[in-house]
């Protein structure tokens, strides 16, 4: 028998308010003086990951898929072992188990297992007596769980909460707490849930504060009372084995914060196995710990991390070298995805010759797999539980590592396991006993020579950096052609009115007029640059996406603005071409240039517009499209919900020193990056370029200049091509992207000629280069100094 006081914290339905309240109690409960155990009733990895923040021990699952229900208690009794409270998080809906089992491993069914308590958490915020109606069902659908009292979550105020409480009375149910709206302490999600706390700074003092706010207005005390309640519990605390780690093989172990998912009793049991585990970063270490024989890489967010493992080349290779050199090596999701060729365009570690992407579609579920032949973890026809959680999909090849309903899943060899399907090892100990066989059988593979990690894109340079005095300029994109003298004398008749604050009120209505559209759909703004940072700072982006490689400006934007970039990658084997497919389902922002700095590639409008979705901002950088002949695929005079196009002056009419630009757009959109613009940014002679540009005359000369810039960048492809150097993609914009020889821009501009380095977009290395489109003569010198330094 077990004494452990212990309770479940479950909920009608998922969304109100489990993680919030459970993580909670558990920090109050510890600043009171007890030791408090966590535990996650599911699969999930993300929420142990605050119950660990809140008590300071390893947050634990109890799953009686993935680990069978007669090892519930005994994992329960051996994760709380040394503790004098437990509290258990459920999972979705008190009673929402597996489809088709009548609730099998729901909350209900493991708080059965637990002889637990529960309490129930309710949002309120959208019903007031109808919830005496929710809790009184809960409590009489099964008898064999004993809902203890409830704690009204999200209550609008004290009359409402009151109203709520008065209606519970009758079902003899207590009201434990109210805790009111506080955003303040709500975590962030995405696509695959809550953001995991190992990527939240902030985490620790928002807990502090939810703690604090918890011991305010629960009753703690009767939170206790209800634990101590439970009676003892008859099991033997499971143990992972009677060894331990001491001079053992080493198992690699991937953490960090592109790594967070992986079971605490996955490293027990390697350790009692006799092999040492040793956790290393796959954003930050260069190379695998010391005598490396085994590698265990769990799941998590690589594809969020994506540009950050790539940049790793260093561990990349070492990893590579050690899997093919035959270092045992599991591999669950997050692990498969790493050991891909790439992920959505960034190189990862390339053991499997195959492409990760991102998918619309989210793939959830509880699965049974079976062994299709011997492998590293299983012999042929070996069943296991598992589960399957990602939002990514890799084309299966070679012999897979299971079958899950007859589907094939992953890769597997003698010393290579890699899949989709999560499992718990406590459940399956013959995975760990074949692992660790192996391992003892292996040899370290070292470290090959250190590479140089490869740079992370510097979001802040551009090409003005490399135009300096006495260079040829092919790094700005600025146009060498004449302003036209209307220009002109517009800038230099607005110096008549410096002397008085800006009104760009002028400006909106050349502008609106310009585009037909609405006075509303149109914001100037003080060049693109404002605009972008406007964009980043008008609401609280969840899953904000930059398609690469384009102008840096947005994401170094973004980033400013405190958020977490997700990158799109295009890949110059594909023409820099946007695959719409590739944007995450839940971005609620996306990003793109048409055309494309640096690619010069034109989407197709229909593509664009094809993003956009409630819910979702997609912004098109249009810097370039006036250097398009009749601006085939501009979207400036579309009016789509969620659209919105920045665009540009300073590139066509050569006045960069203005700062004028302007957004177009839904107008809801724009409103929220109005209130975000400073008094004045718009300057007087930014003003009359506006009313100047927007002009018919301004039209007519900008289709005429564009067709020259066409007819030019002809003559540089073309130039180029002889010179066996052929551009990236089809090129539509006023430059071009080609890919070189290490050290030819060095080379080019000790002949006196700058272009614009590409290592500074993400996506590309230090061996492309961004040309800019002169005039023929400009061209054959360039061409001319190239061949004299090849």
């Amino acid at each position: 028998m077990v004494a452990i006081p212990r309770l479940v914290i479950a909920a009608p339905a998922s969304g109100h308010g489990k993680t919030t309240v459970a993580s909670g109690l558990m920090a109050a409960l510890g600043a009171k003086g007890h030791v408090v155990s966590g535990h996650k009733v599911g699969p999930d990895y993300i929420d142990p990951g605050y119950h660990a923040l809140a008590t300071g021990r390893p947050g634990r699952n109890l799953d009686p898929h993935l680990a069978g229900t007669e090892l519930i208690a005994p994992l329960f009794a051996h994760g709380a072992a040394g503790a004098d409270l437990a509290v258990v998080e459920g999972v979705m809906g008190l009673h929402d188990g597996m489809l088709g089992t009548d609730g099998f491993a729901s909350t209900a069914h493991v708080a059965a297992l637990l002889q637990a308590p529960v309490v129930l958490v309710v949002d309120v915020s959208h019903a007031s007596r109808s919830i005496a109606a929710v809790v009184h069902g809960m409590a009489s659908y099964d008898r064999g769980v004993r809902i203890a009292g409830v704690i009204l979550n999200k209550a609008g105020s004290r009359r409402h909460s009151d109203e709520v409480t008065a209606a519970l009375e009758p079902t003899g149910i207590p009201v434990l707490g109210v805790l009111h709206r506080d955003d303040g302490i709500s975590a962030p999600s995405r696509h695959l849930g809550l953001v995991p706390v190992q990527e939240r700074a902030e985490a620790a003092g928002q807990l502090d504060r939810l703690a604090a706010r918890i011991a305010a207005h629960v009753d703690l005390a009767e939170i206790v009372r209800i634990a101590r309640s439970a009676p003892d519990l008859p099991t033997v605390p499971w143990s992972p084995g009677g060894g331990s780690g001491g001079d053992g093989p080493v198992v690699a172990v991937a953490g960090g914060r592109a790594f967070t998912f992986r079971y605490s009793e996955t490293e027990e049991m390697l350790r009692a196995a006799g092999c040492r585990t040793v956790v290393f970063d796959p954003l930050r270490d260069e190379r695998l710990p010391d005598d490396t024989a085994g590698i265990y890489l769990g799941g998590g967010f690589p594809e969020v991390h994506a540009a950050d493992l790539s940049a790793n080349t260093p561990l990349r290779e070492h990893l590579r070298i050690a899997i093919t050199g035959g270092v045992p090596t599991v591999a669950e999701c997050a692990g498969l995805l790493y050991l891909c060729r790439d992920v959505d365009g960034a190189d990862m570690v390339g053991v499997l010759d195959v492409p990760g992407r991102m998918t619309p579609r989210l793939t959830l579920g509880y699965r049974t797999a079976i062994a299709p032949a011997d492998n590293l973890l299983a012999v042929a026809g070996t069943r296991v539980t598992g589960h399957e959680f990602h939002r990514t999909a890799v084309d299966p090849g070679g012999e897979p590592g299971w079958l899950l309903g007859g589907r094939p899943d992953g890769y597997a060899t003698a010393t290579l396991h890699a899949s989709y399907l999560h499992t718990h090892w406590a459940g399956h100990p013959s995975m760990v006993q074949r692992f660790v066989a192996a391992v003892r059988g292996a040899s370290p593979v070292p470290a090959p020579p250190r590479r140089r990690r490869a740079p992370t894109p510097d979001l802040r340079h551009h090409g003005d950096r490399e135009a300096t005095p006495g260079l040829v300029d092919l790094a700005v994109n600025v146009s060498r052609r004449p302003r036209p003298a209307w220009l002109d004398a517009a800038l230099r008749a607005s110096l008549d009115d410096v002397a008085r604050y800006p009104d760009p009120a002028a400006a909106r209505a050349a502008l609106a007029a310009r585009h037909g559209r609405d006075a509303a759909e149109v914001l100037p703004t003080a060049g693109g640059a404002e605009a972008f940072t406007l964009i980043a700072r008008a609401r609280p982006w969840r899953r904000p996406v930059v398609v690469h490689p384009q102008f840096t400006e947005p994401e170094a934007a973004l980033i400013a603005a405190g958020h977490t970039v997700h990158r799109v990658l295009l890949r110059p084997e594909d023409g820099f071409v946007l695959d719409p497919a590739l944007v995450p389902e839940d971005a609620d922002l996306v990003m793109v240039g048409n055309p494309t700095n640096p690619t010069s590639v034109l989407h197709p409008a229909g593509a664009l517009r094809s993003l956009t979705r409630p819910g979702r901002v997609v912004v098109v950088d249009e810097a370039f499209m006036d250097a398009v002949p009749d601006e085939p695929e501009t979207l400036s005079g579309r009016s789509v919900p969620g659209l919105v196009v920045v665009r540009s002056l300073t590139k066509t009419w050569a006045i960069p020193g203005i700062r004028a630009g302007y957004v177009v757009g839904d107008a809801a959109v724009l409103a929220d990056l109005a209130v975000h613009q400073p008094p004045w940014s718009v300057s007087t002679p930014a003003a009359a370029a506006m009313i100047a540009c927007a002009s018919p005359q301004a039209s007519a000369e900008a289709t005429a200049l564009a067709l020259e810039i066409a007819a030019d960048r002809e003559v540089l492809t073309t130039e180029l091509a002889a010179l066996g150097i052929p551009v990236a993609g089809t090129p539509a914009g006023p430059f071009v992207l080609v890919r070189v020889a290490g050290g030819t821009r060095e080379k080019l501009r000790g002949t006196g000629f700058a272009v614009r380095r590409g290592d500074t977009f993400p996506g590309l290395g230090d061996d492309w280069m961004r040309i800019a489109v002169r005039d023929p003569q400009t061209t054959a010198a360039l061409l001319d100094a190239w061949r004299s330094i090849r």
